[in-house]
């Protein structure tokens, strides 16, 4: 499903605010993964000492990693005229030491992109259009340390997190240690938070520039895997790994301006809980467990058994993609000439009704 509205377009050029953080993060771990950083040094040993205000011997408490997980111990309510954004040393004053405190940073979490641009010696648009953008067909660039990009995009980027880094045949990310504690819960204060993505399905969270527990969980109407990227104005990207969705948004504030979580995303929720997805056009659905499909996984013919006849056949990708195929005799199909890889097997009879069926080429 795709929808525009107002003067928005489908060429249509947006920022996506905070939700950049969850990009950050996924070029965080490929910088890890290519030795170039690790998450566990100290962020002075990247950029230098003397980034913050705060006495060295605290400084050199800050890892990498406090900056992924927004615990720094920096004060998130420097006085004026600096705000929660300002990365200058003069804004970044010291609260607590690290890991005792949560809260929502943006200032030091830019860092994060200084490391990584000082340890590959690159710009950090040169660097994100080498490791993800080129390699996945998405356009977009940072701006100001924000990541600006049409809708599509950012679908692209929610799909490949979606799948664990990898995009058709290449792998990205392949550190599944970081690519899993990227998006599970990386300290004790805030449940629903990662290494820069907001988790559901916890029993509590905090909120941005509030140090109150909330109980419950994120957004209560999603579902429980469900990670997000969320900014400003209510830009998101909602990936639910369970039910293979990725759902994007961009534009103005859908109410009030807010930062990262709004009543916006539960209200989404209803409508996207309220979608059928049970019907195709004018078919209905078969018991899957009328069909069998063998051998799965596959890596040249398969052959298929149900009581009606074959009509129609498609294979389609974890990207959409769709791959129409042939009908042979005795309902075998020949995939024999497609990637490796996950696809969805759906099937049309000659009675009207449909089935999916999940299928692995090797």
């Amino acid at each position: 499903m795709e929808k525009y509205f107002g003067n928005f377009t489908v060429d249509s050029v947006f920022y996506w605010a905070s939700a950049s953080k969850s990009l950050a993060s996924f070029i965080t771990g490929i910088a890890q993964e290519k030795g170039f950083i690790d998450i566990n040094n100290p962020v002075s040993q990247y950029i230098g000492t003397g980034w913050t205000s705060a006495p060295l011997v605290k400084e050199n408490q800050i890892r990498v990693k406090h900056l992924l997980e927004m615990t720094s111990g920096l004060d998130d309510s420097p006085p004026p005229p600096c705000d929660d954004l300002d990365t200058a040393k003069a804004c970044l004053l010291y609260q607590t030491d690290v890991d005792l405190r949560w809260a929502y940073h943006t200032g030091p979490y830019r860092k994060v992109q200084d490391v990584v641009s000082n340890a590959a010696g690159l710009g950090y648009n040169l660097v994100t259009n080498s490791w993800v953008k080129n390699k996945i067909g998405m356009g977009g660039v940072w701006i100001d340390q924000i990541y600006y990009s049409k809708a599509r995009d950012m679908a692209r980027f929610g799909l490949v997190a979606m799948n664990k880094g990898i995009w058709s045949s290449d792998t990205l990310l392949k550190d599944s240690v970081y690519l899993n504690a990227m998006v599970a819960t990386s300290q004790t204060m805030n449940p629903a938070y990662g290494y820069l993505w907001w988790l559901n399905g916890k029993q509590s969270y905090l909120t941005p520039g509030l140090q109150f527990s909330f109980s419950g969980f994120l957004i209560p109407n999603a579902p429980a895997d469900m990670y997000c990227a969320m900014g400003k104005n209510d830009q998101k990207i909602y990936i639910v790994p369970s039910q293979g969705i990725v759902v994007v948004r961009q534009g103005n504030a859908a109410e009030a301006p807010t930062f990262a979580l709004s009543n916006f995303d539960t209200n989404l929720w209803g409508y996207i809980n309220k979608l059928s997805c049970t019907t195709l056009g004018i078919y209905e659905p078969i018991n899957v467990e009328d069909v069998f499909i063998a051998p799965n996984p596959s890596c040249g013919f398969i052959s298929i058994k149900a009581n009606v006849k074959l009509k129609r056949v498609m294979l389609i990708d974890l990207f959409g993609k769709e791959y129409p195929i042939k009908i042979l005799d005795d309902n075998t199909l020949d995939v024999s000439a497609l990637a490796k890889g996950s696809y969805v097997l759906q099937l049309h009879f000659a009675n009207d009704k449909y089935c999916y069926k999940k299928m692995i080429l090797n």
